[in-house]
């Protein structure tokens, strides 16, 4: 038998985070502890996809459903038809992986088959004035990868002083599903002037179709669009890569067969967040050890995290392999 305990974290961020859909100045969480008889602890974290309408209360009910089950030994597989896909599931599948691993005395790097090598993130800048902008950009001009949201109005102003303060990076640029099709198909060759190496879920959900037959001169990253292996086709021919957040697929269970089912269709592959603290990032990076573009910053959004944490160090991001934080 297991115990099971559910609780909530309220992580509060460094600045107020601001995307196309609104602001946030607080990262709500749901944490997730199993223990077994024999005294071995798995945790996960999970923040809600809140455009898809979750809350940590309802995460909270969600889990608490499937608590008979997992608490007479209910596994990763079974996980996946126990509860539906989103961050309810994510908790519980990492806490069952972190298990899995420190009962097995390896880790879930090695249960994955994959290294524990660090990667390099990005670093993501909100949506602000034209002039803090630049200042955001030329403060983490040290980093390599920066992630910059906007929405649809002054993008390319919003973009071309980020370029003015971080001369040398490489930039995604994430609309947040707030561009028409044709503003970016406008926007898209003065993008790649800019030094854009991907555009991010830059149309609404729905209006995919308007892509067909375009061939944009930056790739384009599929988001909001993508859940499950069985949502690819809507991306096909359309989309050049893909952004899986465990938090939308439901842990790293489901997000591995989806990044792998994703590259044998010749999708890249990138992994992001909806942010929250290392805890939260610790499956996501097993993920990140297969992808081509990572964003797991979420951790510096917040004003904490937990300790010890995830380090950071120029541009790059690696996982302590330390029993403390899910190793």
């Amino acid at each position: 038998m297991r115990d099971i305990t559910v609780e909530t974290v309220d992580w509060r961020l460094a600045e107020p985070f601001t995307v196309s859909r609104g602001t946030q100045t607080v990262q709500p969480t749901l944490r997730v502890t199993l223990r077994d008889a024999a005294g071995y602890m798995g945790r996960g974290e999970a923040c809600p996809v809140y455009y898809r309408g979750e809350t940590v209360a309802a995460m909270a009910a969600g889990v608490r459903q499937a608590c008979p089950a997992l608490a007479a030994g209910l596994d990763r597989m079974g996980l996946l038809g126990a509860m539906p896909a989103g961050a309810a599931r994510q908790a519980v599948d990492a806490a069952l992986w972190d298990l899995e691993a420190k009962r097995g005395g390896t880790t879930a790097f090695a249960l994955a088959g994959v290294a524990a090598r660090p990667v390099l993130s990005a670093r993501t800048i909100g949506i602000r004035p034209l002039a803090a902008y630049r200042e955001a950009a030329a403060r983490l001009a040290s980093w390599p990868l920066l992630k910059v949201k906007v929405g649809a109005e002054n993008p390319l102003a919003a973009l071309k002083a980020v370029r003015a303060g971080a001369p040398a990076a490489r930039l995604i640029v994430d609309p947040n599903q707030s561009w028409s099709v044709a503003q970016l198909r406008d926007l898209a060759p003065r993008l790649a002037d800019l030094g854009t190496v991907l555009i991010e879920q830059p149309i609404a959900v729905g209006d995919e179709a308007g892509l067909d037959g375009w061939v944009s001169p930056v790739p384009l990253c599929a988001d909001e669009l993508i859940d499950q292996a069985a949502d690819l086709p809507k991306a096909r021919a359309r989309f050049q890569a893909i952004n899986i957040k465990l938090d939308k697929s439901g842990g790293l269970t489901a997000g591995l067969a989806l990044a792998r089912q994703a590259r044998a269709e010749g999708f890249g592959l990138m992994v992001g967040c909806m942010g929250g603290s290392s805890l939260s990032m610790a499956p996501a990076m097993v993920l990140a050890q297969l992808c081509d573009f990572v964003d797991l910053d979420g951790p510096l959004l917040q004003a904490d995290d937990i300790r010890p944490g995830f380090a950071y160090a120029n541009g790059c991001v690696a996982h302590p392999l330390i029993p403390e934080l899910w190793g």
